[in-house]
């Protein structure tokens, strides 16, 4: 059975590029649209459900298992995804785990009672291997949305979490800043092992020295930020700008520096991954490494009918999406200081 693998190889084009242009989405020339389109019909290539056995029992019932539904990210995901499900005739049944490895395993044996056809999972870290397995020992397909885990082999759809991360620190470092500091995720969740790796990439790339005292791991998830705050403005050599590992941990820092009368960008500079959407609309601030959040969800959900209905071979396979910097204005320069 024909892939989207298929015809980005046959179209010269990524599974992304693939993807907008089945769901008719994102900006894509005139040209490369027909191509892909071209290579679709050549193929006989159909999208939907009546690509799948007739045959086979199904529920036609999938689960998004997400970390954090208040996040801007994983609220424009799980739109991506449900869109895809509904075009391909499947109802989703959403789960939010908050980061917490006991509400994650009580969601899996949810899915396992309902019996879902297959499962969409953001895995809350390391620790999520124990639940992924019990799904590979009942037969459920899954794949792996943003985050991997040591040890399971299985579909996935990530972003470039080092690379992005490298470009932020990159950015303010070509804007003068060297005593930048780190808030990072726990170091079992593998998006915040890479983007530590990308931030210390970047320093060692400009030669500029590492300061395990600028480094702050802490929860995903909103946090109180006073302590941390008050730590780094009373620090010897105190930083002049943060980069902080996702966007809730951005606007915590943020909220926690204002109280303190401290102003960004004016007194310190702020940078963060991933955005906000919508939310950003009326007040487009904080300079970010912006993710394709819809995709995600719609990638992952159309690798996962694709291994539901027989049409991915035995390889795992693994998609990484690119993010974007975009610079706004909560960073200075101190060049010219």
């Amino acid at each position: 059975m024909v892939t989207i693998y298929d015809i980005a190889k046959q179209a010269n084009v990524s599974a992304m590029t693939v993807s907008r242009v089945i769901n008719n989405t994102g900006r894509i020339s005139a040209a490369t649209r027909e191509r892909v389109k071209a290579v679709m019909a050549e193929l006989n290539y159909v999208p939907n459900s009546m690509a799948r056995s007739l045959v086979k029992q199904e529920t036609k019932m999938l689960s998004l298992l997400i970390t954090d539904i208040t996040n801007p990210f994983y609220t424009t995901l799980a739109r991506g995804a449900e869109d895809m499900a509904k075009r391909n005739g499947y109802k989703l049944l959403f789960g939010n785990s908050d980061e917490d490895y006991g509400k994650e395993r009580d969601y899996v044996d949810m899915v396992l009672s309902t019996r879902v056809d297959g499962v969409l999972f953001a895995p809350a870290g390391d620790g999520s291997a124990e639940h992924l397995r019990l799904l590979q020992r009942h037969g459920v397909p899954f794949v792996l949305l943003d985050r991997e885990v040591p040890d399971v082999a299985a579909d996935q759809v990530l972003g470039d979490s080092r690379e992005g991360a490298r470009r932020l620190v990159e950015h303010l470092l070509s804007l003068g800043h060297t005593r930048i500091a780190m808030v990072g995720g726990r170091q079992d969740v593998s998006t915040a092992r890479l983007r530590y790796a990308g931030y210390a990439d970047a320093l060692k790339l400009g030669d500029v020295p590492f300061d395990p005292a600028l480094v702050f791991e802490v929860g995903y998830t909103s946090f109180e930020a006073g302590g941390l705050v008050d730590a780094l403005l009373s620090a010897e050599r105190p930083p002049t700008a943060v980069f902080a590992a996702n966007n809730f941990l951005a606007l915590a820092v943020i909220r926690a520096l204002r109280n303190r009368g401290v102003r960004v960008p004016e007194d310190l500079s702020v940078v963060c991954f991933d955005d906000f959407g919508e939310a950003i609309v009326l007040d487009p601030f904080l300079t970010v490494a912006q993710q394709p959040a819809y995709e995600f969800g719609s990638l992952g959900m159309q690798l996962l009918i694709e291994r539901i209905g027989g049409a991915a071979g035995a390889a795992p396979r693994k998609i990484v999406l690119p993010s974007e910097l975009v610079v706004r204005q909560s960073a200075r320069s101190l060049l010219s200081v």
